[in-house]
């Protein structure tokens, strides 16, 4: 119960910096006509990424869903990401952002994420999307569970293009606990991390088959726990996808 009044009160106030940013757009400067005012007109972008790969004993089918709607100056951003092991659900997270620009290539975010698996729980969300210097875009989001648990998440990846149609992807991951969570089996500090390379080829920007392999490990404490616990604390993984964007 707990859980879903988190989630619906973080899910309103969202809500309502939305209508707030939106209000602003339309009525902004005494301009009416959104279409005739640069960045008032609502466009949208999704990007979805589907693998199947193995580990040396399992095998891992994963999706990563990206995308929003909205002006230039202020989007619905939405996100879902997680995988299977072996047939049995490992993650899986829902998140759900109000994304206003601050900066050339800066966005600033606020919203709420859902976890299904490994437990579930609810998150309110603040960070930043945007583009660091040599084109590497970066994530950087702040999270508060509904028990008040505080976590951090830092992503970057950068496009290297070795033809017009033939990309090298490098990308980083890591995850932070500012406590203890046992009910996750997550101890405080860097929990754990993940670099990975993927290999596409875009017949077009809308359809890229590619390769991907990464190699993710859990930290200190965290690793500790899984060692504890008789699981593996790093995992190497080669896979095969298809990305699509629309």
């Amino acid at each position: 119960m707990r859980t879903t009044k988190t989630l619906v009160f973080a899910m309103a106030a969202m809500l309502s910096f939305i209508s707030h940013g939106l209000a602003e757009e339309m009525t902004g400067h005494g301009v009416h006509d959104m279409s005739a005012e640069h960045g008032g007109q609502i466009f949208h972008m999704f990007r979805l990424e589907t693998d199947y790969g193995t580990t040396k004993d399992a095998g891992i089918a994963s999706w990563d869903l990206d995308g929003w709607a909205g002006t230039d100056d202020n989007k619905l951003w939405f996100r879902s990401e997680g995988e299977h092991k072996d047939g049995t659900l490992e993650d899986a997270e829902f998140w759900a952002m109000y994304s206003r620009n601050v900066a050339t290539f800066w966005d600033t975010q606020i919203g709420v994420r859902y976890d299904v698996q490994p437990t579930s729980t609810a998150y309110a969300v603040i960070g930043v999307n945007g583009l660091a210097p040599y084109w590497f875009e970066t994530e950087a989001h702040l999270f508060v569970s509904d028990e008040g648990d505080v976590s951090a998440r830092v992503r970057e990846e950068n496009d290297f293009l070795l033809t017009q149609k033939l990309i090298l992807q490098p990308y980083a991951e890591i995850n932070i606990s500012a406590q203890d969570v046992g009910e996750q089996d997550i101890g405080a500090g860097l929990t754990d991390g993940r670099i990975g390379l993927q290999t596409r080829y875009e017949f077009t920007r809308k359809f890229a088959p590619y390769v991907d392999i990464h190699y993710s490990r859990k930290f200190g404490e965290t690793s500790s726990i899984a060692k504890n616990n008789g699981e593996d604390y790093d995992e190497l993984v080669g896979a095969i996808g298809l990305r699509l964007m629309f």
